[in-house]
């Protein structure tokens, strides 16, 4: 299956699965009247809003590429995550407010029967499940949009199970951790709007990818028999894609097209990596006297070595 076709898939999967955890958990909040219900509803509805920006952003990101586009579309997915992180806030700002004034107004309904404590175990269960399935795509895919997502899915289990134990709780005698599971449920949903947005900043302001990441792109480059050494190497995001420039050091003997050769299978060993899109590669002949000493080579180098 094509990457395009994969993340719209589970665009598609997620938004459905939100739909009806929304559904399923309203009813019962409406029939219990529980807070720590309601507020995992308010998660949910949430989560299937933002669901719908995520597959409308997944499918402009999977266009191909054009003429005012020449590198395709998917430096659009940061932007995706950061309207994620934005519907993120917005929920657990809601979640947190309804908890305070229902604290404040000593007025805490408490739900009986298994209604609310089945709804909030078995909505946990979905959350866990999605969070696999998601995470595993945007890892293969290298999807900030996706991952931005699993994340969420992963704190709406700890909110999920908070939930859950403050219903028990109430239901056993102590009313209070009701409202008081739905203000760990806030937290919980803000923790993971901020966990997006500092991911995601990262792509778009172009910071540096991972030392294991960069290392690799120069054991790659120092592979090739004919490389000495290499310097001023850089990458950097644009997007979710790492582009890639760096100097190669070659002895000065050396032909016009066997350098070239060299260049290119270089561009090629570091292109293949899979989170890298263009790769620059500029050669300097030794009588140049271009070939210099690069400490933040050595240490990648070193850093490589310690793997």
């Amino acid at each position: 299956m094509s990457r395009a076709a994969s993340l719209r898939r589970v665009g598609l999967v997620i938004l459905v699965a939100n739909l009806g955890l929304f559904a399923v958990k309203a009813v019962v909040w409406r029939t219990t009247g529980s807070l720590a219900v309601g507020s995992e509803a308010a998660n949910s509805l949430s989560d299937s809003a933002y669901s719908a920006v995520v597959l409308a952003g997944l499918y402009l990101t999977t266009q191909p590429a054009d003429d005012d586009h020449p590198h395709g579309h998917e430096r659009i997915e940061p932007f995706v995550s950061l309207v994620v992180a934005g519907g993120i806030f917005l929920a657990g700002g809601a979640v947190a407010y309804n908890a305070i004034t229902t604290l404040l107004s000593g007025s805490i309904t408490v739900s009986r029967g298994p209604a609310a404590a089945v709804v909030l175990a078995v909505g946990a269960l979905a959350k866990f499940g999605l969070y696999r399935y998601v995470l595993r795509v945007a890892n293969r895919e290298q999807s900030p949009a996706l991952r931005a997502t699993a994340l969420d899915n992963r704190n709406d289990i700890l909110a999920g199970g908070a939930a859950l134990a403050g219903v028990l709780g109430a239901q056993a005698g102590l009313p209070l951790l009701d409202p008081v599971a739905a203000l760990v449920v806030s937290v919980a949903i803000g923790y993971t709007g901020v966990e997006v947005v500092r991911d995601n900043l990262t792509y778009l302001v172009g910071g540096a990818p991972s030392d294991e990441l960069r290392a690799e792109i120069l054991r790659r480059t120092l592979d090739h028999p004919d490389v000495a050494g290499a310097h001023d190497v850089v990458a950097h995001y644009v997007g979710p894609e790492v582009d890639v420039s760096l100097h190669i050091e070659i002895e000065g003997a050396t032909t016009v097209r066997e350098a070239h050769d060299i260049e290119t299978a270089v561009v090629q060993s570091v292109r293949a990596i899979p989170e890298v899109d263009d790769v620059f590669v500029h050669v300097d002949p030794k009588e140049l006297d271009e070939w210099k000493h690069d400490s933040e080579v050595d240490r990648l180098a070193a850093f490589e070595e310690e793997q």
